[in-house]
């Protein structure tokens, strides 16, 4: 699992405090706050969007969903799109589900994080698999996590 070591060893640099769990396969955000004993808000669910030529990370509060209008808008692009499985993979190496919210040097695409996710006293997230989690203080993952910027791009329904 070279995504969960590289997070694993970035966290450990940083001497950052941190909880990892091995966990049952977790397809949805809600099966993830389940077997992490954490509010649905809490997960960081990392999106891998393609804006315009362009791919991104995408990290929004799992407890959200996202405003392609806004994302547009915030981006100062005219079209935007879900990675493919197949685009995801060879960007990240990673499947669906399983991408962390990191962009370099975890994975090389730069990292846009929703106002959503820092509203919170922690964060979770699947670090690299559907049965591996981290969870770990938002103030310490602002820090480490190299954002190219946060934005507000979650809808408030």
């Amino acid at each position: 699992m070279p995504a969960l070591q590289a997070i694993l060893s970035l966290l450990e640099k940083s001497a950052v405090g941190y909880r990892q769990l091995a966990h049952e396969p977790t397809p949805t955000s809600e099966d993830s706050a389940r077997v992490r004993g954490e509010p649905l808000a809490v997960g960081g669910k990392a999106l891998i969007i393609k804006a315009a030529d362009r791919y991104v990370v995408l990290v929004i509060s799992a407890a959200r969903r996202l405003d392609s209008g806004k994302l547009k808008r915030a981006l100062g692009v005219k079209k935007t799109r879900f990675a493919t499985a197949e685009e995801l993979l060879d960007l990240t190496g990673l499947a669906p589900g399983a991408v962390p919210p990191f962009g370099a040097p975890i994975l090389p695409l730069p990292l846009y994080v929703d106002a959503s996710v820092l509203a919170n006293e922690r964060i979770a997230f699947n670090a690299g698999s559907l049965t591996d989690s981290v969870i770990m203080s938002v103030d310490d993952y602002r820090r480490i996590a190299s954002i190219e910027e946060v934005i507000d791009v979650a809808r408030n329904d």
